[in-house]
């Protein structure tokens, strides 16, 4: 058993972890470096490792925004879409719900498609629902678009076939014929055989977008950490919370969308607790979701890419991904993110975000924009970081709010934390409240590099009584990836189906072919809808069809709030294979001796009428401590408001109750 390594990294701050075989952790928190991610790798890694012989590393686990980003700033490679005959137009037209901000724009004009319309291409042939050949495919037609494709230069090709879920056939040729000729071709059948068309056409668009950066990201990658010394396999952080080889995640990169954000839930998972709120807060975002019963709520389809969404579930509002993701809602509310007035002289926060390069006005990288990490500072929150912190900037910075609003410097940085804090708290709203859920039974767990120094007063919001705050909160993301289990995903839509078995089978088959493993724990689960409705949802496999219908109906309860029963069919059969790999636990850290008493200072605090000086306190040695105070961390700071009271147990992780 040897020493584990996990990377996360951020909009703002590259994340390492190093566990030890005993559980010990070491931490690295380093700026990103945009042009260069490997480089902010590398310099965390050297770091946590010290003196230690990188042979000794056994396992680097990473999860990583660049799927994420290529989306999002469209920076992916030039994709030409194949599919059938009068269909070519379904790309192009998309879909698109005019929301927020949209809604009376009398200009509007909807995003760009995935695909140019004239990179789009069909082929002779046709398929049913039930996998009937309609039509045969003709082979000429094929060769013909795969011609143009290359005379054009076009190196990477997404094909999707109508129903070829039911029947591949006619898409394997298609892509076979392809790849003579095109370096990169993606086939939904291959990535994500599942009903509904545009969906599964926008996911394997996505693969063939981001596949070919994944793949050069991660040679590199692994090139670089060979050059430290380090052999051991890499893995990656897939959507849905497990965890695949680097060869998969280069094949199937549309898995890896969500990759950052579901390690930190996985980590708020890991606390205990069976029933929390994930509040993840770093540089650039923050991210939500629910954990009932010890796991994360999970969707078969979330969107990125769009505007005016807090959840992955809202239709219409970016790319339809129709892959496993933790259901997370996202906010662009993070410490880097600028305070701006708008046009009619109001307060704004955000969604735009200083990073890591300049950073906060306070980091002295060359930002003047005011932003929440600066306000923090001026209010007191923060005295030290990853970086040294220069007050004076942040003053300056915090004095271009202050002075047009007619406020003195304190009260602009405290609406900054205000507005920031009930940005976040909207997220929370979308995963509880807005689902009809009733947040006051759960646990907040904040973590983060800015998570902690706000959770109270989101949870204050909610009437949300306890928060917690691990240890190695700031870098939180980062240890989570070491709970993850080696694992995978299969699916295939069948309709009418008597007997499953053989696609279970099959569907187990190829999900050991995809972790290179000849066994492991296997879980089935199926897509039931109610006959004569077109959406469905995910529940547990049996074999008796009255617990089937049982888990359907308690199902559909919890997510509409209506109790129906009817008749059912199944859409879609689904296998997940987890092995689980050595020494999964994120290591926790143990009290030490009392640390020593750091002098008070004065924090802004609107409920004992300004500035107060404050206790500052470790969580070494404190037992209890009650508001206002501030515990540093050395990669976060919890701030405990009036009205609050903080304890911590043997493990370090602390947690505030309302008094």
């Amino acid at each position: 058993m040897g020493y584990a390594i996990g990377v996360d990294v951020g909009g703002t701050f590259t994340d390492v972890v190093l566990r030890a075989p005993a559980g010990e952790i070491t931490v690295a928190k380093r700026l990103s470096t945009h042009d260069d991610p490997i480089a902010g790798i590398t310099t965390g890694v050297t770091q946590v490792l010290g003196d230690l012989d990188p042979a000794l590393v056994t396992r680097v686990v990473h999860a990583t925004t660049l799927a994420t980003n290529a989306v999002l700033e469209r920076k992916g490679v030039r994709v030409a879409y194949v599919t059938t005959r009068g269909f070519r137009s379904v790309i192009p037209l998309g879909r698109y719900a005019r929301v927020e901000e949209d809604r009376y724009d009398l200009r509007f004009t909807p995003p760009p498609p995935p695909v140019d319309p004239a990179d789009c291409f069909e082929v002779a042939e046709r398929v049913s629902a039930r996998g009937e050949v309609l039509e045969p495919l003709d082979l000429d037609s094929v060769r013909r678009a795969a011609a143009e494709i290359g005379r054009r230069g076009i190196e990477s090709a997404a094909v999707c076939l109508l129903h070829s879920y039911a029947n591949p056939a006619h898409e394997q040729q298609v892509a076979a014929i392809l790849r003579e000729t095109v370096r990169n071709v993606v086939a939904s059948s291959e990535v994500w055989p599942e009903i509904r068309e545009y969906e599964r056409a926008t996911t394997t668009i996505m693969s063939a977008y981001v596949g070919p950066l994944m793949a050069s990201y991660l040679t590199r990658l692994r090139s670089r950490l060979a050059e430290l010394g380090i052999s051991a396999p890499i893995h990656v952080m897939e959507s849905g919370g497990g965890v695949i080889s680097a060869e998969l995640a280069a094949r199937r990169a549309v898995s890896t969308i969500e990759s950052g954000p579901a390690a930190g839930v996985l980590a708020a998972a890991a606390t205990g607790h069976p029933d929390v709120i994930s509040f993840d807060m770093g540089g650039t975002t923050a991210k939500t979701c629910v954990v009932r019963g010890g796991s994360p709520e999970i969707t078969h389809e979330f969107h990125v890419g769009g505007k005016g969404s807090f959840g992955g579930r809202r239709a219409g509002t970016g790319v339809p991904i129709k892959t496993p993701a933790i259901d997370l809602a996202e906010v662009g509310a993070g410490g880097g993110s600028i305070a701006w007035l708008d046009g009619a002289g109001a307060l704004r926060v955000g969604p735009h975000s200083a990073g890591s390069s300049p950073g906060p006005a306070c980091y002295g990288l060359g930002g003047s924009e005011p932003t929440v990490t600066d306000a923090n500072l001026v209010l007191g929150y923060l005295s030290s970081a990853s970086i040294p912190l220069s007050p004076a900037l942040a003053d300056k910075a915090l004095d271009r709010l202050a002075g047009p609003l007619g406020v003195t410097r304190a009260q602009a940085a405290h609406a900054v934390h205000e507005i920031v804090s009930a940005s976040m708290a909207s997220a929370v709203h979308v995963v509880t409240v807005q689902r009809g859920i009733d947040p006051r039974g759960f646990v907040l767990v904040a973590f983060g590099g800015a998570g902690p120094m706000h959770a109270a007063r989101v949870a204050e919001r909610f009437g949300i009584p306890r928060v917690i705050v691990p240890p190695h909160c700031g870098v939180a993301s980062a240890a989570g990836l070491l709970t993850g289990a080696l694992s995978t995903e299969r699916v295939l839509s069948r309709l009418g189906v008597s007997d499953p078995t053989e696609i279970f089978d099959t569907l187990a088959a190829e999900a050991a072919a995809d972790l290179g493993v000849p066994g492991g724990e296997i879980a089935r689960s199926v897509d039931v809808r109610f006959r004569g409705q077109s959406h469905d949802l995910t529940v547990p496999w049996s074999e008796s069809h009255h617990d089937l219908a049982s888990h359907f109906f308690a199902k559909y309860r919890q997510v509409y709030g209506i109790a129906q029963e009817g008749e059912i069919e199944i859409v879609s059969y689904r296998v997940r294979l987890t092995l689980e790999t050595p020494a999964s636990g994120a290591g926790a850290a143990r009290r030490g001796p009392a640390a020593p008493r750091v002098p008070d200072r004065p924090a802004y605090f609107p409920e004992t009428g300004g500035y107060t000086d404050v206790p500052v306190l470790t969580r070494d040695g404190l037992e209890a401590v009650a508001g206002p105070a501030i515990i540093e961390d050395p990669e976060s700071t919890i701030v405990v408001p009036p009205g609050w009271a903080a304890t911590v147990d043997g493990t370090l992780a602390v947690r505030l109750e309302r008094r």
